[in-house]
């Protein structure tokens, strides 16, 4: 029987719940496709409940009608700056001087043992390398002779009443989530490639009011943040600069703005009637790209910084790759190579089915990853649709599948 899977990606400026059937190891067909405005969410945190609440309903319920499905469960994206991580060691002996899954359990449940505030909720704990008695580099340890198993992880923390709030709007909706998946590691799923993952890669999600950022070296995620900048601060900026209402900045943007001013002809004008007119205005795009570049030259300067604090600046030669709805920008992928000193790609959903004629855009890399981590957890015997168990396993359960850490050891612990 083909399994059902189900992604709610909560963003600043959409809400998006698709659902989708697992036909093959790498196939989903996109059976329901919910997408609705955001309300009530400002820089990935939720600051109006009843607004969220209703339109993660109307996404949800759009989503079940196109699919002919009564939603119940689901994975849930989650960024904000209130995500941050720390990297941690674990250790444990061997008392049987043979590696089975128990000992790494305990050498993960040591490495979990680390001093997180009371206010915050861990999200993932990531596994990132082993050491076998002083040997580096293990992968799956299971069998291996040995007395000494140490462990590193990535941990990654949210701010406990900010996904708390979100966990109420989306049962508001009658959804009970099953796990909580940071952003980027949710785009990931769809637009990083294997050989990208092993050589060291960065992928940069872009959103209305995140950039979401995740590094890869030798397959595993290394590190991660959340800047609270986006796409709406240039949508802002385009405002504030040729005094127009918001929404009309956005049109704007997406019409005729570029990241480049430089690849934008001196004689190109569009109209426009900005506030305490009466009449039509011609602007220069060069004057609209020059307010733009700007704005994405910071961001991608703020993402500098962070490379380089993280570093991981030197294990990067497969670059950065772009995703979000704003690395559509036209020029957006040249300004990050200039600014990173990196080669750059962008990228999108890709080989998808059914209803994908709204999905083929970088603004659903989330929602469509959602799916494939979903997919990859079935296949792995390890998503459990029971909420509760998924968060005493996320803090280090003693009772937690072995088998299932096993199989998911070059993977993420959820």
């Amino acid at each position: 029987m083909d399994e059902i899977v189900v992604g709610i990606d909560v963003g600043t400026t959409k809400i998006c719940t698709l659902v989708g059937r697992v036909e093959s190891a790498d196939s989903i067909r996109i059976l329901g496709v919910g997408i609705e405005p955001s309300d009530g969410i400002r820089k990935g945190i939720i600051v109006d409940l009843a607004a969220a609440s209703k339109a993660i309903k109307r996404s949800v319920e759009k989503a079940e009608s196109t699919s002919g499905l009564e939603i119940t469960t689901a994975l849930v994206s989650l960024a904000g700056a209130h995500v941050s991580s720390v990297n941690s060691r674990g250790a444990t002996g061997v008392p049987g001087g043979i590696i089975d899954a128990t000992d790494i359990a305990r050498a993960l449940e040591q490495a979990q043992a680390v001093a997180i505030p009371y206010d915050r909720e861990i999200v993932h704990v990531i596994h990132r390398g082993m050491t076998v008695d002083g040997q580096e580099g293990v992968r799956t340890p299971v069998g291996m002779h040995g007395y000494k198993i140490e462990v590193e992880t990535h941990i990654i923390t949210a701010a406990g009443a900010t996904v708390d709030n979100l966990r109420q709007c989306v049962g508001a909706a009658g959804v009970e989530i099953q796990q909580f998946v940071l952003n980027p590691l949710a785009s990931a799923e769809v637009v990083l490639t294997e050989q990208e993952r092993q050589m060291g890669v960065a992928v940069c999600d872009i959103g209305g009011g995140t950039t979401d950022l995740a590094i890869y070296v030798d397959g595993d995620v290394w590190h991660t943040m959340v800047l609270a900048v986006g796409g709406n601060h240039v949508t802002q900026d385009i405002a504030h600069g040729l005094r127009l209402p918001t929404s009309q900045a956005e049109d704007v943007k997406k019409q005729q703005g570029h990241a480049l001013r430089s690849e934008v002809g001196s004689e190109e004008y569009f109209s426009i009637r900005p506030f305490g007119e009466d009449h039509d205005v011609r602007i220069n795009r060069q004057d609209l790209a020059h307010i733009i570049e700007a704005r994405v030259e910071e961001i991608f300067n703020l993402i500098m910084q962070e490379i380089k604090r993280s570093g991981y600046d030197g294990l990067l030669p497969a670059g950065m790759v772009l995703t979000g709805g704003t690395s559509a920008l036209p020029g957006i992928k040249r300004v990050a190579s200039e600014v990173l000193g990196m080669s750059v790609r962008t990228a999108q959903p890709e080989n998808l089915t059914g209803l994908v004629d709204k999905l083929s855009s970088p603004a659903y890399s989330t929602g469509v990853g959602l799916l494939r981590w979903a997919a990859t957890m079935r296949e792995h015997d390890v998503m459990n649709s029971n909420d509760s168990r998924s968060r005493r396993r996320s803090r280090g359960d003693k009772n937690m599948d072995f088998d299932a850490i096993k199989n998911w050891m070059k993977r993420l612990l959820p």
